[in-house]
């Protein structure tokens, strides 16, 4: 009763905002996604960026999160990441991030110090990956200076495990992605690395009477890392031997993706005032093809700001698509794959470009949010300056969100009418998708630079049918990275990809979320494990509007 209460009341107060500012007024029902206020989901935890006067790079940055069932209890829990001490900041008083339990009830307990997740760095992302094997997802936080592993221990607590396992990666880490890059059936660790930035090296961007946050032109691009999974709990940097070191730039958001249909998961990286990289997987080994792909600089031959990325086949035409995001004024990049022989920007026809042109955009994701079978498209965006208010004509340094609605053969932005939170403007920076409620409807967590972070519950997918898929390898790596899921359901037959990172700094809830829409039943659902497996299975007779597990060369369905 509450929670209706509570959602009535938030609908009614977006409505009038709506009213005031001349716009259309869609009924309640209309709205996809509405926050959650913090006393329903008891998430109380707030980012601290620890801005100074000097404006250091790295305070504007972060932070992201990852959703993670880390106890196994088949609910999405939740992990925020905070800053920390470093060269540059000191904070007055201890920081963390913040593990939350799901509590099944729609909000959350924090259990951070019970977990023993004290990193005690200036955090950036999370990564979360089964890499032992043993069936619970372990969490790889990345950090400004020196990042951790921690290894999951099975009874609701964490160790520490980095220094042991070799992945520390000194530096200022981005995003970091766990994939099976050989094809060993194994985890292995790939690590962005943003630009040589100390607090010795920081300089002023410009002779302004006021410090600002820069442009990183001024700072040297550096070479991201991948560790390849020894199978012992240790990890071996293969950064210069698999084709990675070579190759320096300034890392923001990366995602593994098989773009090319040659059973090897190819990597995309996007860069920060150096062109992006496309890493295609000749075996185990990478060639770095972004320029000749088309997807490493603008249509007019220019590195831009590449921030947030996701892979995904949108047009379902079999094969994967890339999307990026970008700063203002230079539009966020929609990249349809010409079926492996390179990629076609379709920004423009698709509206995408024209709606981005004044954002800068970070954390986003490909998503069925109305279980309909299409995929649509979510963005969070944000200037990293917090004073180009006063800078740049109609640039703000708080920006709205941005939803875009698959409609089968294109994106339509839905932006304007889905609701008062997208009208409400934000500095976001990671997101991540999960059922935290375990509706079938995709919920959306938004983090907030300096502030608290946004939950948005789904409430688009009521009325369409779905069915929720955790896969499980045995063969193939555990986390079934790469599975290429095809089903029948009504009219016509479609597919999702597994995939690994994606968005900015964030995790995203590993299920699969089939959308059925108004079909009652699946017809047949095939699973195409990936390599070393390669086992094909098909399904009949499946449940629907639940959570199922599909374990690899399992003969039916837990």
């Amino acid at each position: 009763m509450r929670r209706a209460l509570e959602r009535a009341l938030l609908v009614a107060l977006g409505v009038a905002g709506l009213a005031q500012a001349g716009r259309a007024l869609p009924g309640p029902a209309a709205f996809p996604f509405v926050p959650v206020p913090p006393s329903a989901s008891r998430i109380h935890w707030t980012h601290t960026a620890g801005k100074s006067k000097a404006k250091y790079l790295p305070e504007t940055t972060g932070a992201g999160a990852a959703f993670f069932d880390y106890d196994n209890d088949g609910w999405m829990d939740l992990y925020l990441v905070n800053s920390g001490p470093s060269d540059f900041y000191d904070p007055p008083q201890a920081l963390r991030g913040a593990l939350y339990r799901n509590d099944h009830d729609g909000g959350f307990t924090d259990v951070t110090a019970r977990a023993g997740l004290l990193p005690g760095g200036y955090g950036q992302g999370a990564a979360a990956g089964d890499y032992d094997g043993d069936g619970f997802a372990d969490l790889y936080i990345t950090q400004y200076g020196r990042s951790v592993l921690y290894r999951n221990n099975r009874d609701g607590t964490f160790s520490d495990v980095t220094e042991r396992a070799g992945v520390a990666a000194p530096g200022w880490a981005s995003s970091a992605l766990w994939f099976d890059f050989d094809n060993d059936g194994r985890l292995d660790l790939f690590v962005g690395r943003f630009a040589d930035f100390t607090k010795a090296k920081h300089r002023p961007c410009a002779d302004r009477r006021e410090p600002e946050y820069c442009i990183p032109k001024l700072y040297a691009p550096m070479a991201s890392r991948l560790f390849h999974n020894e199978g012992d709990g240790t990890f071996k940097d293969v950064s210069a031997r698999a084709g990675i070191a070579g190759h320096a730039g300034k890392a923001w958001g990366a995602v593994a993706a098989d773009v090319n249909n040659d059973g090897w998961l190819d990597l995309f990286v996007s860069n920060d005032t150096v062109e992006n990289f496309l890493f295609l997987n000749r075996g185990g080994l990478f060639e770095e093809a972004g320029l000749q792909m088309g997807v490493a600089m603008s249509a007019e031959g220019k590195a831009r700001s590449g921030m947030g990325v996701d892979a995904a086949d949108y047009d379902q035409d079999g094969f994967m698509d890339l999307f990026v995001s970008n700063i203002d004024h230079e539009m966020f990049s929609l990249y349809r794959n010409d079926r492996g022989e390179g990629f076609v920007d379709r920004a423009g026809p698709t509206g995408v470009a024209a709606a981005t042109r004044l954002l800068s955009g970070w954390g986003l994701k490909f998503l069925d949010y109305d279980n309909d079978g299409h995929l649509d498209l979510f963005l969070a965006n944000g200037h990293p300056d917090d004073l180009v208010d006063g800078l740049r004509m109609r640039v703000t340094y708080r920006q709205p969100l941005l939803l875009f609605r698959g409609t089968g053969s294109g994106l339509q932005d839905v932006s304007a009418t889905a609701g008062p939170v997208f009208a409400r403007p934000h500095s976001a920076r990671g997101l991540a998708a999960g059922d935290f409620d375990n509706d079938g409807g995709l919920d959306v967590l938004v983090t907030v630079n300096d502030g608290a972070p946004l939950l948005l519950r789904n409430q688009a997918a009521v009325g369409s049918h779905w069915l929720g898929l955790r896969l499980v390898g045995r063969r193939a790596n555990p986390d079934a990275v790469g599975a290429r899921v095809s089903w029948a359901a009504g009219a016509g037959v479609r597919s999702r990809t597994r995939v690994a990172g994606g968005s900015f700094l964030s995790t995203h809830d590993p299920r699969v979320v089939l959308g059925l829409g108004p079909a009652t039943r699946l017809e047949w659902l095939e699973v195409r494990w990936p390599a070393p497996s390669g086992l094909v299975q098909r399904f009949t007779g499946l449940p629907v509007d639940r959570y199922i597990t599909l374990v690899e060369g399992g003969a039916g369905w837990e």
